[in-house]
């Protein structure tokens, strides 16, 4: 598979790293260096897939160029639009044309998250009562300083997405509507601070994400009725521990198992892979999921009063 890597950021320039000998060109607009400025720039005969790895506006029309040339893509987090019917249509291009579309959630791809999966899929605590995320990290003045981050919904589309998706993964869909319970802009123009859920879902759903949490930090606490699943920390933060708990009746405290990994991020390897595989087989999408997500986060926009893409 011949790969051209679009937008040569942060996120582009590890994709371009895992794409290896695999990479067969790169675009940007500014970033010094670059093959390209443009994708139509690139000769149609010389790849036959894209990481778009750009900003969130121009993405849709990025996709609806590749994707109608017939060409694979793997975008990074989160596609969004302004409605969903911009997303519908690259889902019909994406079938017309049998190229892949995938969005990229790396987390999906994380160990402990496999294994908390698995244990889900195999009813390991039973009936799951509720889920907390908690992810937070400490980009608030890098996000205040850029050209570009630093508006619309701010924290919520970047954060926010990622634990939706893994309510995807864990879960299913949700039931109800999402509620924002709480927001703040503490150092940023846009959200750096935002508590959200589900509660009238089943299980009820808990997300909280911030730009002001110093030390990276992921949390995941899933309550059930005999026992309970525990994350804390991403490989890429390092180290990583999974803790499985077994209720005790009436009360009492809970044998438990601990699993603590220290070890380099595996995700993109391994996502890399995954999509690699999908372009094999052709015509698959998960768009679905980003129509689902992208219509919460319009909703939690109106809310809020802000455009997502404003």
């Amino acid at each position: 598979m011949r790969a051209v890597i679009v937008g040569l950021g942060i996120q582009g320039k590890k994709r371009l790293a895992f794409a290896g000998d695999e990479a067969a060109g790169t675009v940007d607009p500014v970033i010094p260096g670059a093959d390209f400025l443009r994708i139509e720039e690139v000769p149609l005969d010389s790849y036959d897939a894209a990481l778009v790895c750009t900003p969130d506006e121009p993405k849709v029309e990025l996709l609806t160029y590749l994707l109608g040339h017939g060409k694979h893509v793997l975008v990074e987090k989160p596609l969004v639009a302004g409605d969903d019917a911009a997303l519908e249509g690259l889902k019909a291009l994406s079938a017309r044309t049998g190229a892949v579309c995938y969005t990229a959630y790396n987390h999906r791809f994380e160990p402990h998250l496999v294994t908390v999966k698995q244990l889900l899929d195999a009813e390991r605590i039973g009936r799951v009562y509720h889920c907390r995320m908690f992810y937070g990290n400490g980009t608030a003045r890098d996000v205040r300083n850029s050209v570009w981050r630093d508006r619309g919904l701010g924290v919520i589309p970047d954060l926010a997405s990622h634990m939706l998706d893994l309510c995807l993964f864990f879960f299913g869909r949700p039931a109800g509507e999402p509620e924002i319970w709480t927001t703040q802009r503490y150092e940023n123009a846009a959200f750096d601070y935002f508590l959200m859920g589900f509660p009238q879902s089943s299980p009820m759903l808990k997300l909280e994400g911030t730009l002001l949490s110093w030390r990276n930090t992921f949390g995941l606490d899933v309550i059930g009725e005999r026992g309970s699943i525990h994350v804390t920390g991403l490989c890429k933060w390092g180290p990583s521990s999974l803790i499985v708990r077994d209720r005790v009746l009436p009360s009492g405290r809970p044998p438990e198992s601990v699993d603590t990994l220290e070890q380099k991020d595996p995700t993109w390897a391994i996502e890399y892979d995954h999509f690699r595989r999908l372009c094999a087989r052709g015509g698959v999408t998960n768009i679905d999921n980003d129509i689902w997500i992208n219509g919460v986060l319009n909703g939690l926009g109106q809310k809020l009063g802000v455009e997502m893409l404003a």
